[in-house]
């Protein structure tokens, strides 16, 4: 069997902030891709603004270094669960997996998950222990805790052979020792020569390509990224496009893109092996097979995990709609979900009774926060719902999605912790104490018990816990509430500005929501109530003016800060009862029901 020696396809592959996206600059860097004099910003390969900000990979980015003669493709994957859908199909384009390990944490959920998905490919692995230069960095049982893994996810014994290189993505450095580091990255580039095999050489047969990922461009519309698994494939010639629908089109394979650096470079030639983007069909679409006219056989459909939460996304009609959003009609909105269904594969987008109303399916909260922030940074205004999981039925069962949770905090917190995490129908898996004063918990939780949790880990932990969780596995649905918000929540009785001496007055009744000057309507949430029912407050009531003087004149009152929400903090607040309203200067909670007196008698209804 002849081999492309002069070839190699990796992913990156590893739990959040775990050093792939470094790791892959250093990588970059030092193969030369970069000229002596080109400024090259951190985290090259995270190109739009929210990775920048948040240092998370959103979408898989493929690039390639050139190390000696062989041309090596990289796939950088997204760490969160919640992007799943990309790593998943990753997988189908490489030959083997840079599995990168913090040598300090080890393996926490999203290891377990994107491994479990290198090794169901069959993929060859390569252990990279990250961060070696931080304080209580501990290689030695970080190797054992991955070696321990892969024995759990039933790795077969060529995977249990992995060769294990510790790096400091960070300064560049890598070697095969824990204890000293090369001043650069060579045995990182030779150990993946040696130990990723190369692929098949087989371009004298009938072409067959398989795409992973999709991008869009205004100008050529729909590429197809995917991988040439045999054959040849050249610019202008007329192949066939398997449909996942059965049925089969024709189209002129107008351009085409291999990677190198970060650039997209125009090819005219593409063999058995190569990553390569292509243009030229419009309605191509990820799991699709590109084949010659005269042969046509598709390649086995790859499989995308289905979403497991829900919102429902609505035109903005309070009474601030229109006043600081460009697009605000059910037209636009609508254009603007319909256009991000071209490249994520993972959402769903359906129609419901209303014309200004759609539910939007993703796989977490962080998925769909994200879109969410997109539209508004582009001028959308919109009104968003609580997220809901969403069940299925299995063997006549209804299952609701479950969730791996690893908690690592200090000693003292974890009563708190296991007490809160047993009140939301959580089952304790393990508990490790590695005797330092630091102890992981982890936990099996049903998925509508976690929204809105990571606030509460943070107020119990006082800011020192870590809180990690990814989708495990589908189970029947537990009875009763689980999870949800207990407080109820101060509403605006009328429309106007708050000011100091309304918050004020309000200040020993909860939390205050809104700073003085802000506008409010009627039907707006400005708070919490510290008991749990809601209840309407005047906040923009104002002091009334006497001549009498007041013995505490002189004393200058200091109102408390109020909670300003970020959006994702405000989605995992909502009730059943409520809406975000997202614009892209506000992020305002309110009541479905604006009017007070329709909001109790709908309240009384629903409790007689």
């Amino acid at each position: 069997m002849k081999l492309r020696e002069d070839l190699r396809n990796i992913a990156i592959i590893a739990h959040v902030d775990h050093g792939k996206t470094t790791l892959v600059d250093q990588l970059l860097k030092q193969a030369g891709t970069f000229r002596a004099n080109e400024h090259v910003q951190e985290r090259a390969m995270d190109s739009n603004d929210l990775e920048r900000e948040r240092g998370i990979t959103i979408l898989a980015k493929n690039t390639a270094v050139q190390y000696k003669d062989t041309k090596i493709n990289i796939l950088d994957t997204p760490g969160h669960a919640d992007f799943s859908g990309e790593v998943e199909r990753i997988m189908k384009l490489v030959d083997g997996v840079l599995l990168v390990v913090d040598a300090y944490e080890g393996c926490m959920p999203q290891t377990r998950f994107v491994l479990k998905k290198a090794l169901e490919q069959n993929l060859t692995p390569i252990v990279v222990v990250n961060k070696i230069d931080r304080d209580f960095a501990r290689p030695e049982e970080v190797v054992d805790e991955v070696l321990e893994l892969f024995i759990e996810l039933d790795a077969n014994d060529d995977q249990l052979e992995f060769p294990v290189i510790y790096a400091s993505a960070y300064n560049g450095t890598a070697s095969t020792d824990p204890e000293k580091q090369d001043e650069n990255m060579q045995v990182l580039f030779d150990t993946i020569l040696e130990a990723i095999p190369a692929p098949v050489d087989n371009r004298e047969e009938s072409l067959q390509m398989q795409v992973a990922l999709l991008d869009y461009n205004d100008y050529v519309g729909r590429i197809g990224i995917g991988r040439v698994f045999r054959g040849t494939m050249k610019v202008g010639e007329q192949v066939a496009l398997m449909k996942l629908d059965g049925t089969v089109k024709q189209f002129r394979v107008t351009k085409m893109f291999g990677f190198l650096g970060l650039k997209r470079v125009e090819i005219n030639e593409a063999y058995a092996g190569d990553l390569i983007a292509v243009s030229g069909m419009e309605d191509i679409n990820v799991g699709e097979t590109i084949t010659t006219i005269d042969k046509q056989e598709a390649l086995p459909v790859l499989r995308i995990d289905e979403p497991t939460l829900k919102m429902t996304f609505l035109v903005n009609n309070s009474p601030f709609a229109g006043k600081e959003g460009k697009y605000i009609t059910a037209r636009k909105i609508e254009e603007r979900l319909q256009m991000q269904l071209h490249t994520d594969v993972s959402l769903r987008v359906d129609p419901t009774d209303s014309p200004d109303a759609w539910v939007v399916s993703g796989r977490g909260e962080l998925h769909l926060s994200i879109l969410i922030e997109n539209m508004r940074r582009e001028g959308y205004e919109l009104q968003v719902s609580k997220p809901e999981v969403i069940l299925k039925e299995i063997d006549g069962k209804i299952c609701e999605p479950f969730e791996r949770v690893v908690i690592d905090a200090p000693e003292e917190y974890t009563g708190g912790l296991i007490e809160s995490l047993g009140s939301r129908k959580g089952e304790m898996l393990d508990m490790i104490n590695n005797g330092k004063g630091q102890v992981r918990l982890i936990f099996l939780v049903p998925s509508r018990g976690l929204i809105g949790y990571q606030t509460e880990v943070l107020t119990m932990t006082r800011g020192y816990g870590i809180y990690n969780h990814s989708f495990d596995c589908y189970k029947p649905k537990l009875s009763g509430v689980v999870g949800g918000r207990r407080q109820g929540v101060l509403v605006a009785l009328e429309a106007g500005k708050a000011n100091s001496y309304g918050i004020m007055q309000l200040e020993d009744r909860g939390v205050i929501f809104v700073e003085p000057g802000t506008e409010v309507y009627s039907g707006m949430i400005v708070g919490e109530h510290n008991r749990e029912n809601d209840l309407t407050v005047n906040i923009c009531k104002a002091k009334h003016a006497t001549n009498v003087r007041s013995a505490t004149k002189d004393q200058t009152t200091v109102i408390k800060k109020p909670r300003i929400f970020s959006l994702e903090e405000a989605l995992q607040y909502l009730d059943d009862d409520e809406y975000c309203e997202v614009t892209p200067e506000s992020i305002r909670l309110r009541k479905k029901i604006l009017d007070k007196a329709t909001r109790e008698r709908q309240s009384r209804k629903k409790n007689a």
